[in-house]
């Protein structure tokens, strides 16, 4: 059997570990490692009390930092897990630094690295998470690609061997978590269909006053409610800013999956800076509008239901009054089934070596 180690940490990691981590089943033995980089509740706990993801085998409680030090003390505690734990493969999701900490870790202890999510580009070595990614591809023995197009991208940096089409993990999610999600949509405590659902953290749209206050002036011209599930970041900005918030913006608290969901489902549209609701929205079928001027996702953006918005103050309101639904649905980043194919490409990598 293989013994495997998951390292998350960060929200969107929660929600693509869970559909993997129920499947593994008697193949594959599982040591699930929080770094603690997302630590509330409403980010962190509600994942694990909702059954998104099971509870952790240990909790490291790193906390929050600036890159440097968050990564060096991820880097430090993993090590010692590592060290003292036999692991065939150490198993990460996505871009964040829990990702980029345990790919070091793993490297250095001549662990195989498993990624997920592998052969992400946005083009943009500013955006922090660029790093990480490609970091964690060209250290991994294992990269399992959420679309073809991914693959190619590895093809393209002289990655050949251990590249798998798997699809998009995210789907199995949320697949498994929509029934729940449906079942109580006619309870959601916002109006159907009649406003905008928002979005907002990256560091290169909040953590600068001005391009905070544009990227919220470009959502107040829109003539509709936007509801705003806030991410501790984003409000921590606003305060120190002292920024107001335009009069059709309604701040909440940011929303356990499901709730997530339910909320995207029952959207007129979406406005996002998010690289998973980029793909939610493109799967529930709502327009996504993306304040960025670049994507790792550039999938949605060319079959239709996803726009990059620019720094024009009326960008966004121009773009969602001319956007119209697609005429054609390629099917986009697999069957459904990615987390079956993810788990067949390990035993396939490493099922000699358990």
């Amino acid at each position: 059997m293989i013994h495997l180690a998951t390292v998350v940490g960060a929200r969107p990691q929660f929600v693509k570990a869970g559909p993997i981590s129920r499947r593994m089943g008697h193949v594959v033995e599982e040591f699930l490692i929080h770094t603690g980089q997302h630590y509330d509740w409403s980010m962190s706990g509600a994942f694990f009390d909702e059954g998104v993801l099971r509870q952790p085998d240990i909790s490291l409680g790193i906390g929050s930092g600036s890159h440097g030090e968050q990564t060096g003390r991820m880097l430090e505690a993993l090590e010692k897990i590592f060290l003292g734990t036999r692991f065939n493969a150490v198993l990460v999701y996505g871009d964040t630094n829990t990702t980029l900490a345990a790919a070091l870790a793993a490297a250095k202890l001549q662990i195989p690295l498993i990624h997920v999510e592998a052969g992400l580009r946005c083009f943009n070595r500013s955006v922090p998470e660029e790093i990480n990614r490609v970091v964690a591809d060209h250290l991994a023995h294992l990269l399992c690609c959420p679309s073809h197009q991914a693959a190619q991208q590895l093809g393209k940096e002289g990655i050949q061997h251990g590249v798998h089409v798997t699809g998009d993990v995210m789907l199995d999610s949320l697949l498994d978590a929509w029934p729940d999600a449906l079942s109580s949509a006619a309870s959601s405590p916002w109006d159907a269909e009649q406003r905008a659902v928002l979005t907002l953290h990256r560091p290169q749209n909040v953590d600068f006053a001005e391009m905070l206050r544009l990227r919220l002036e470009q959502v107040g011209h829109l003539q509709l409610p936007v509801i705003w599930p806030t991410h501790p970041r984003s409000v921590r900005r606003l305060a120190e800013f002292r920024i107001a918030l335009p009069a059709n913006i309604q701040l909440v608290e940011p929303q356990p999956f499901r709730e997530m969901l339910r909320l995207v489902a029952t959207s007129r549209m979406v406005i996002t800076d998010s690289g998973g609701l980029q793909k939610e929205s493109y799967w529930l079928r709502r327009p996504c509008f993306t304040l960025r001027p670049e994507t790792e996702w550039p999938e949605t953006v060319a079959v239709g239901w996803n726009t990059l918005i620019g720094f024009g103050p009326d960008d966004l309101r121009a773009a969602a009054l001319n956007w119209a639904a697609p005429p054609h649905d390629p099917g986009l980043y697999g069957d459904g089934h990615a987390s079956e194919h993810v788990i067949r490409a390990i035993l396939d990598e490493l099922g000699n070596e358990a």
